[in-house]
């Protein structure tokens, strides 16, 4: 089974998957590895992207801990505050949507997606 979603590790690809947000939505996941309902959040994201998922969207996973500052960066330009897990969804360079910890569930982001 292969992952549909790429991690990112620095600012500059966080810059860019704004400005693609611009053409087509861009959803991040902010995971920590160190939590468990972030573990849980994680599943219910995998179950996502690797059944049907929106086809006209990207999917990225920034790990909040061994990436704070493009976590940081991801909160102050969308004007978010900071939760992990957090799952975002971006269109035109502004948060669509968000839901945190036990929200993050594969139901409740097919029915913002699809």
């Amino acid at each position: 089974m292969s992952v549909k979603w790429t991690e990112i590790t620095t600012e500059q690809e966080w810059n860019e998957i704004l400005e693609k947000s611009s053409q087509r939505g861009q959803v991040i996941l902010k995971h920590s590895t160190t939590c468990p309902v972030s573990s849980n959040a994680l599943k219910e994201y995998d179950a996502y992207v690797n059944g049907t998922p929106n086809a006209d969207t990207d999917y990225f996973l920034v790990k909040v801990i061994e990436s704070r500052p493009v976590s940081n960066q991801i909160a102050e330009d969308l004007n978010v505050k900071h939760e992990s897990p957090q799952i975002i969804y971006i269109k035109d360079k502004a948060k669509y949507w968000t839901a945190t910890h036990w929200a993050v569930t594969n139901a409740h982001i097919t029915a913002v997606l699809d």
